[in-house]
């Protein structure tokens, strides 16, 4: 039966199920592995922080994301395909693994990071996110992702 996230345990199960996607991915692979070098015994608790504070409001991230994602756009520069893909994997983890209140606000929040992000290392500081459709039939778009 699919629960709900309802905890930390849940965050890094989908946390470790999308890492191992992403850095199998033919795409996004590359840039995990092979330019940021992330080691993830050291990067998943960061993230399951990140993911902790923005669905349950605990707090415990205090790091600067867009710092670090522009750091790594200096090295390779991330476009639209790159956070396309993001988000399509991002939400197939999420909907493979969850449904419910939690899993929903999971991927609302990360469309609203990939635009933001995406925005931003562009120059674009306004803050209001673009809307991004993230439920039913609109997964599939994200999982092909743009043409050409």
């Amino acid at each position: 039966m699919v629960t709900d996230i309802r905890d930390r345990s849940d965050i890094a199960g989908v946390i470790t199920d999308f890492y191992s996607r992403a850095f199998a991915d033919e795409l996004l692979g590359h840039v995990f592995v092979d330019v940021a070098k992330l080691d993830l015994d050291r990067h998943l608790p960061i993230m399951c922080d990140f993911w902790e504070t923005v669905l349950f409001k605990t707090g415990t991230y205090r790091r600067n994301a867009l710092r670090l994602h522009l750091d790594l756009h200096r090295l390779e520069p991330l476009t639209e395909r790159h956070f396309t893909r993001w988000l399509a994997l991002w939400m197939a983890t999420i909907d493979d693994r969850h449904a419910g209140p939690h899993a929903e606000h999971a991927k609302l929040q990360a469309g609203r990071i990939a635009g933001a992000m995406q925005r931003r290392l562009a120059g674009d500081r306004r803050a209001v996110p673009s809307p991004v459709p993230v439920a039913g039939p609109t997964r599939r778009a994200y999982e092909d992702g743009p043409q050409g």
